[in-house]
């Protein structure tokens, strides 16, 4: 099944049902008064975590959701039926944005969790609720309210601990492939991974942590270069990111000059993430000369002025994944008893998640507006070159042999 992360909706809440006008007449009861029943109210819209989905692309061809209307009021003083509330289920990691005002209605992080989008609108009175001592016989009703209609932005982004960072061929895949029971394709050509990938990695007892594998980063993927920076944004939940870097780079690059242009590209993203928690994990040791492997690893550090912890490892051989996913383990652990004793800290780790959604948001919408206005130019230039030869036609002489 194809991924999609993003899509745009309409959602229009059910109307109110009308109140009813009428006056009940039975034999031997001339003037029995009003009896007219209000209307029911109309359906609403309600967004529903669900297991088993992984992509939004249901809503790719399907724009447009309307709840069940509210039914008119009657006679006897029954009440309409109300319309039935609409269920869309989405995945778990949804982002939902009302997207002419821009806020952010709300997160689907739960299985099961409803996120109500659109408020069904209210029954009318039937002309009962308007008898008075005064007024015996009140011809008066109200009508239904309309229902709200919201245009919708979803936005999916995957619920991990860990998030996977590097270049293409850095091994973030072969990683995941070690240490967890997740399959993502791997090969030895740049973008083999074309989509986030999600793996569990089980440690003893019953704990264990998400991993998150997006597709690599290349120089100049802040400006849209590559896969651009559209997958980054699955990285704004997670709790920790692995920076890895390939020591030995297939194109004959330095693996210091590879680590600087993922920090590069991450800080022009967002720089709210690029401040986050970070590890660099050095990745491929096993290929290097083992005399080598403490000079060259120590020369990546250097370079970065690197302050935080270094790994060595080898995906492939799976050498050293184990310290690593222990000392993962052990952090999250550690986080997680931090925030039950500090509400304040959970606090602050959601208003810098936000922080860093809000500007990943701001990044992708700039770069779709700049490719736009790049589509048009491009095109606009197309017209006029074509003017300009139908132009030139118009100046060739044209002689005729005898």
């Amino acid at each position: 099944m194809k991924f999609v992360d993003e899509a745009s909706i309409k959602v229009h809440a059910g109307k109110g049902g009308n109140g009813c006008l009428s006056f009940r007449r039975e034999k031997y009861i001339p003037k029995g008064g009003p009896d007219g029943g209000d209307g029911g109210d109309g359906g609403s819209v309600i967004l529903v975590g669900t297991e088993g989905l992984n992509t939004l692309i249901d809503f790719r061809y399907t724009r447009n959701f309307r709840a069940e209307n509210g039914q008119q009021g009657s006679s006897a003083e029954c009440t309409g039926r109300g319309g039935e509330d609409l269920i869309l289920q989405v995945p778990v990691g949804t982002t939902v944005i009302d997207e002419e005002t821009g806020d952010v209605l709300g997160d689907i992080t739960e299985l099961d969790q409803r996120l109500k989008v659109a408020q069904g609108g209210y029954h009318g009175l039937g002309n009962t609720r308007y008898k008075s001592s005064t007024n015996r016989a009140p011809r008066q009703t109200s009508p239904g309210k309309e229902g709200e209609v919201r245009e919708l932005k979803l936005e999916l982004k995957v619920l991990a601990d860990v998030g996977l960072l590097g270049l293409p061929n850095a091994g973030k895949s072969t990683f995941i492939r070690s240490v967890s029971a997740a399959r993502p394709k791997v090969a030895d050509y740049p973008f083999t991974t074309l989509v986030p990938n999600l793996g569990v990695v089980g440690m003893s007892g019953d704990k264990s942590f998400v991993v998150a594998d997006i597709p690599g980063l290349i120089e100049g993927a802040s400006e849209g270069a590559g896969l651009g920076v559209r997958f980054l944004k699955h990285l704004t939940r997670t709790r920790l990111l692995l920076h890895l870097v390939d020591m030995m780079p297939y194109d004959g690059s330095t693996a210091g000059e590879n680590a600087e242009v993922i920090e590069q590209e991450l800080a022009k993203f967002s720089p709210t993430m690029a401040q986050g928690e970070r590890w660099l994990v050095l990745n491929k040791v096993d290929l290097l000369p083992e005399d080598e492997i403490e000079a060259r690893c120590k020369e990546v550090v250097e370079h970065l002025n690197w302050q935080g912890p270094v790994f060595r490892m080898s995906g492939l051989a799976s050498q050293g994944t184990r310290d690593l996913c222990a000392a993962i383990m052990d952090h999250i652990d550690e986080l997680r008893q931090q925030e039950l004793v500090d509400p304040e800290l959970a606090e602050q780790a959601e208003a810098r998640r936000a922080e860093m959604q809000a500007e990943a948001r701001n990044r992708i919408e700039e770069l779709a507006e700049a490719r736009k206005q790049a589509r048009k130019k491009a095109k606009q230039e197309t017209i006029e070159d074509d003017d300009d030869d139908d132009d030139d036609d118009y100046d060739v002489e044209v002689v005729y042999a005898e």
